[in-house]
Formats: C-alpha cells, structure tokens, sequence
C-alpha cells in the first residue's frame, strides 16, 4: 500500500494469510525491491515459517526478488495476472479496510507504528462470516497451539 502519488516514498507491505484472514503490515522507507525483501524477511523471522506455505503477489518492481525469496526462505512466488486484482482478493479488502484508518491523501512515511499497529489490531479484531464469525486474531492462536 503506497502513499498518494509524488507526495512521499513510505508504503507498507501487507500480507494475509488466507486461511485465517490473517492481516500484516510492515513499514517500508520505500517501494524498491530490497525494501520488499527486508520486510519479507522481518515477516518470516517474526511469524513461524510454518504458517507461511505461499506469497500471492502484484506485478510491481518491488517483487523483483522473487527468486531470492523461494531461494532463502523457500516459499514460491506466485504472480497475479495484470489487471486482476480479485486473484488477491484477500489482500484487496483488507487494504481497504485499512485505508479506513490511512486514506489515499495519508503519508504513510508519518505514519507511527502505533498507529499502524492500532489499526492491525482492530482490524484483526473483527470477527468475520468466512471464519465462523470468529475473529482472525481467535484462528491465528488455534492454528499457532496446532504447531506446538
């Protein structure tokens, strides 16, 4: 998720994990493809690898790492058609959910990770249909007890 056009280079990086609706966002200094691989990094460092099987991916320059991510961490890459942002629907609504708390005129390079962080937990506090009207935050902790 980019800022408005010209006006800044801060973006974030959002991930989801479809199963459970899971929602990520990570700070970047900017839209470049080293960025993009640090942030990948930070998630799977942070997260359990685990719970990372695929990355569902735009078409942008920042994913031009991708052979480097199946490489390192060993997790493919795949690549959504142009033009066809419902092949990552998931991902779609839920940056719109969080352009709610960030819209388009925001400059994400302001924005604090508490804010960020905030947002993340209501955002992941809502209980979904999808989920048996359960909330991603309640299938995260089932599926990380599954682990142990």
């Amino acid at each position: 998720m980019v800022s408005s056009r010209g006006q800044s280079k801060g973006c974030l990086a959002t991930f989801v994990e479809r199963k459970i609706r899971f929602y990520v966002a990570i700070k970047m200094d900017d839209r470049t493809k080293d960025s993009m691989f640090l942030a990948i990094g930070f998630l799977y460092n942070t997260l359990t690898s685990k719970l990372l099987k695929t990355f569902t991916v735009g078409r942008g320059k920042e994913f031009a790492y991708f052979e480097q991510v199946e490489t390192e961490f060993g997790i493919p890459m795949y690549f959504a058609d142009a033009y066809a942002a419902w092949q990552r629907g998931s991902n779609e609504n839920s940056n719109g959910l969080l352009r709610e708390f960030f819209p388009k005129k925001t400059d994400l390079a302001k924005v604090t990770l508490d804010k960020v962080t905030e947002a993340l937990v209501l955002i992941n506090s809502r209980p979904r249909k999808y989920l048996g009207f359960k909330t991603p935050f309640d299938m995260f902790k089932h599926e990380i007890r599954k682990l142990i």
